[in-house]
Order: structure tokens, then C-alpha cells, then sequence
């Protein structure tokens, strides 16, 4: 991955946004995909639709979510400490002592969850899993009067981690869920800038996907196209514990998911395992028995229905602060979404 890649990904997964607070992530993302000539808009959801093409035939939606995890301002108590709750789904067990940003109208405020330490509680305490209303932010205040100055009710708050390399070509970062998938977005984007194709092409950063796929749902009755893909993250089987007989072999570095099923077009699928043969990229596949939980499911519903596909890239410790991907997988991700769009062409069948 070049540099200038990098740091756009970068930026991606550092920028804070949780669902319904995407604004900062599209931002990046419109500068981005109107640097490679596409025309952009917003819909009145948040979604960031940027079109190349738009004339061609047939339409085709590539859509990646730009929302993470995180977590709300509800209450503030007397003494300055800050309670919340979830946006998105969160494991207890990882939030508890970790450093958090609020994002206020004044600038983000830094903060960390706390607790009371293990030697203050007896052992009933100890065997309980802790409880997210039982926790807070400590910004530093020592009044509710000086709190209310920083931070307001509804302001979201997202983990401060940043995104760094691993050995080899892994990488960690708190949001690979799903701002890998808005880069893929976008360097799509890039690979096909100045290309021959048919098909109208509309990139897509999507909003709120982690309450219920709510972006990709509006995004895909706006845009109507006949052909989708959706980018996202899938459960990595190659740490120890995980049980491949329940997900299946999925490895980090051995190539972006082609998911199978009932939530994915056959035809789909079949163009995507030809574009990867043709353009000598390693992919695995992936059975999904129904839905997927991703913006596939919103998009293959569209209206009268969308032939969709599903392109994942294998995560690590999904929903953590310390999500681990492959970046020769996320661009190979890239690359196959692009080999698929040079295919398409007005002539092709989608019925199953």
C-alpha cells in the first residue's frame, strides 16, 4: 500500500463517528472520491453517494458503512463523572479502563471509563461481569457545573486508539469496522478512474449500518441500482479458539470473503470468482445460510430486489479497540470489486 493510501486509511479509522454522528468520516471520504473525478452528493440520511458514469448500464452500487461502535453522553452526575450508553453491539469486558474521546461542538474531550479497582471489591463482586450503566468517563472535572461545560447530553464519544502497524503487513486500528470498507470504497474509485466500462458506478459511504442498516436501506431506494456490492468486515477463524466448524476456515492474509447464500445473487457470485481468477487474486468463500447482518441484507431488498454480492475482509477481535486486518487483503478487496465493475456489461442476465 502506497503511503498516500495509508494515510487516507489512516484517517479513516482515527476520525471518530459513530453511528449517526458520520459527518467527519464523510467529509474525508467525498474529498477523496471527487479527487479521482466522481460527482458526489449526500442524501438527506448522511449516506456520501459519489457517481462515475452515471449514464451507463446497468447501475451498480458499491456500499461500505462509515459508522463504528461507540457510545452516547445519557447523565451527568454531581461530581463531574459522565454515564453513557451503546451505540452498537459492545463486549463489556474491552470497554472497561480504556481511554475515550467525547466529540463536543468545542472540540473533542478526552476521557477514561472508569471503575472501581479489583481491590475494592469483595469476591461476589469479582465473579459479576460488569455492567456498561454501572460505568463513567472521568474528563477531569469535579463538578457537574464544569462538565456541562465540556460535554452535553447526546454528544458521542468513540475509543482513542490509533491505527498501527504490525508485523508483516497486519495492522491494528479501534474502527477497521467498517472505514476499511469506505477506503475500498473509494479506492475502487481510483482503480477505475480513466478505465473503459459499461456500468453506471455509485460508491457508496454509508451511514448507521450498525443500528440496523439503516444508510444502506435509503441509499439503495434512491439510487435503484440492478447490481450491488457490499464491503464489510467477517469474523477471522485463525486465533486460537475460534471454532472453524461453526464460521468456516477464514484466514487474515489469505485474501478478501466471497460470501455464498441465500443472501448473495448466483450470478454475482459467479462474476466475482471469475474477475478473481482473471486478475490472479487469492480469495476464499464463505457459506452464509441467510441473512448476513451487513448492508447486503438492506440491499438485496431494495424495492423490487438487487443481484447482490458480499465482499468481506477477514478481522480479528471484531468490535474491540484492537481490530487486526491484512492491508494486502484490503487491497486486493479493492481490486477485485474492480475487476467486477470492468465485467459488467447492459447484456448480462442477473435472474438466479
Amino acid at each position: 500500500m502506497n503511503s498516500d493510501s495509508f494515510e487516507f486509511l489512516r484517517e479513516l479509522v482515527e476520525t471518530g463517528g459513530p453511528s449517526g454522528y458520520e459527518q467527519a468520516v464523510q467529509a474525508i471520504y467525498r474529498r477523496r472520491a471527487e479527487s479521482f473525478g466522481a460527482e458526489v452528493r449526500a442524501d438527506v440520511m448522511g449516506n456520501a453517494i459519489a457517481a462515475v458514469n452515471p449514464q451507463g448500464s446497468p447501475r451498480v452500487m458499491l456500499a461500505g458503512h462509515a459508522d463504528e461502535i461507540g457510545f452516547l453522553v445519557r447523565y451527568i452526575d454531581e461530581d463531574g463523572y459522565v454515564y453513557f450508553g451503546p451505540v452498537g453491539g459492545w463486549d463489556v469486558e474491552v470497554v472497561v479502563g480504556q481511554r475515550v474521546t467525547v466529540h463536543t461542538a468545542n472540540g473533542p474531550v478526552p476521557g477514561m471509563i472508569g471503575k472501581r479497582a479489583i481491590h475494592l471489591l469483595d469476591e461476589e463482586e469479582r465473579k459479576k461481569k460488569s455492567e456498561l450503566r454501572a460505568l463513567w468517563i472521568d474528563i477531569g472535572v469535579t463538578s457537574r457545573e464544569d462538565a456541562e461545560k465540556a460535554v452535553a447530553i447526546g454528544d458521542p464519544i468513540t475509543m482513542r486508539q490509533p491505527l498501527e502497524r504490525l508485523l508483516g503487513d497486519l495492522a491494528a486500528a479501534k474502527s477497521f469496522d467498517n472505514r476499511m470498507a469506505v477506503w475500498v470504497c473509494a479506492e475502487t474509485l481510483r482503480l477505475i478512474q480513466g478505465k473503459g466500462f459499461a456500468a453506471a458506478v455509485y460508491s457508496v459511504s454509508t451511514v448507521q449500518e450498525e443500528i440496523g442498516l439503516r444508510g444502506a436501506k435509503t441509499a439503495s431506494f434512491g439510487i435503484n441500482p440492478e447490481v450491488g456490492l457490499a464491503i464489510d468486515v467477517c469474523h477471522a477463524s485463525d486465533y486460537p479458539d475460534e471454532d472453524k466448524r461453526r464460521i468456516g476456515e477464514v484466514r487474515v492474509g489469505a485474501g478478501p470473503v466471497i460470501s455464498r447464500g441465500a443472501n448473495i445473487n448466483p450470478r454475482v457470485f459467479e462474476l466475482l470468482m471469475r474477475a478473481a481468477k482473471e486478475e490472479q487474486i487469492p480469495v476464499q468463500v464463505q457459506a452464509a445460510p441467510a441473512g448476513t447482518g451487513t448492508d447486503a441484507n438492506a440491499m438485496q431488498l431494495n424495492q423490487a430486489g438487487m443481484a447482490t454480492g458480499l465482499v468481506s475482509v477477514a478481522l480479528r477481535y471484531m468490535h474491540t479497540p484492537c481490530e487486526i486486518l491484512s492491508l494486502a487483503d484490503l487491497e486486493n478487496a479493492a481490486r477485485l470489486c474492480a475487476g467486477f465493475i470492468s465485467r459488467v456489461t447492459p447484456e448480462m442476465e442477473w435472474l438466479p
